[in-house]
């Protein structure tokens, strides 16, 4: 995979998320606060909350840097069969970060044979997996749950470049996100309307995967995720609006690479 985030670019990015809106005062979860700056920085998350100890202590942590030449092609895994169609989806603020949430479920991801069923899907920016150290504008998490409680992640990362067809679909919503402020994280979320999740699908024909865990606390573990290896394109304009509704010390809400401990990445690639 190739991609490059030039500084000037991150930086419009920034600069435009800083300049669209002002700070919201809101607390991001009903218990301890946690943030990616200062006191409340992934640094000090384990000791947050006696819940938080495994940000501290787990040794299966995410996100991480994908080594490419050291993931270790696997023939036995297979394509990640992707049913998504369409869905009634809702924007959240979750104040930490800017996500769709599918309560009637948006589809479906196969993997070693078990169904996972879509959940939600947010967004991180700047990316929170690197590739060989790169880091991009964007990532996209894709979180999906099972019947006996397992989750699987689908991670895009994202360069800058043409539109996201996805993200066009709710675009017109994050004003109205902005406008419920603090109120979206207390029950009064935006409906985003029928979002088709067919642009999703694309660009599977090869991805990483490894076993992590949540990105944000509590950094729950045994998390599956499937990293795609090819990068998704979204404008600038797209990133800062999707950044404009956050409280400004949570619009830069990547945690940092995690030690792999002894992991190790496996590859899929499509070979017709």
């Amino acid at each position: 995979m190739t991609s490059s985030i030039g500084n000037a670019a991150f930086f419009l990015l920034l600069l435009a998320a800083c300049c669209v809106t002002s700070t919201l005062a809101c607390d991001p979860t009903d218990g301890a606060k946690f943030g990616y700056v200062g006191s409340v920085g992934p640094a000090h998350w384990g000791t947050l909350s006696p819940n938080f100890t495994q940000c501290a202590k787990g040794t299966s942590q995410s996100p991480i840097d994908i080594w490419t030449a050291g993931a270790v092609y696997n023939p036995a895994l297979q394509p990640l069969h992707r049913d998504y169609t369409v869905a009634n989806g809702t924007l959240v603020d979750n104040v930490f970060n800017i996500g769709v949430r599918f309560d009637g479920g948006g589809g479906n991801v196969t993997i070693d044979g078990k169904q996972y069923r879509l959940q939600q899907l947010h967004w991180h920016s700047p990316s929170e997996h690197t590739i060989n150290g790169q880091r991009f504008p964007l990532e996209l998490h894709m979180v999906h749950a099972s019947d006996d409680g397992n989750v699987t992640v689908v991670a895009m990362l994202y360069r800058f470049g043409m539109p996201d067809p996805f993200f066009l679909q709710i675009q017109g919503k994050l004003a109205a996100l902005y406008a419920e402020g603090c109120d979206a994280e207390k029950g009064v979320p935006v409906p985003a309307g029928v979002v088709s999740l067919w642009p999703l699908r694309l660009h599977s024909h090869a991805y990483y995967r490894y076993v992590g865990s949540f990105t944000t606390p509590p950094c729950t573990e045994n998390v599956v995720w499937n990293v795609l290896a090819q990068a998704r394109e979204m404008t600038v304009d797209q990133a800062a609006a999707l950044m404009a509704p956050l409280e400004k010390a949570y619009r830069r809400n990547n945690r940092p690479t995690q030690p792999m401990n002894g992991r190790v990445v496996q590859v899929y690639r499509f070979l017709p």
